[in-house]
């Protein structure tokens, strides 16, 4: 029969507090990070940071169209939506590195 042995609280803790502060520091980077995407070949880009924010939209002028906005809102739509994906994808990419690939829900700060 195998004895059972305690871990190491103290190591542990101190695993536990370097983590913490890893991932304070990526949520940090990625707080500056910016992602970006376009729709319709590149008529409209949209750019994103790191709290979900858009912090550029740009519009080529040929898609502006008063008789279809509808297809301009898609395009903007869209753009928005990729940017949003990527970043939330790098934030994902970003905090396995510190994890080892653990899913911690809400641990990015990303929704």
């Amino acid at each position: 029969m195998s004895e059972f042995k305690m871990p190491d609280l103290s190591n542990l803790m101190q695993a536990a507090q370097k983590i913490q502060g890893d991932v304070a520091q990526m949520q940090e980077e990625l707080s500056r990070m910016k992602c970006e995407a376009s729709a319709g070949g590149g008529m409209v880009t949209a750019v994103v940071n790191g709290h979900n924010e858009l912090t550029s939209l740009s519009i080529d002028r040929d898609v502006v169209d008063p008789d279809d906005v509808s297809m301009l809102e898609d395009l903007i739509r869209a753009a928005v939506n990729q940017a949003l994906d990527k970043m939330r994808e790098t934030a994902k990419s970003e905090m396995a590195k510190i994890t080892g690939g653990l899913d911690i829900p809400g641990l990015t700060g990303m929704p």
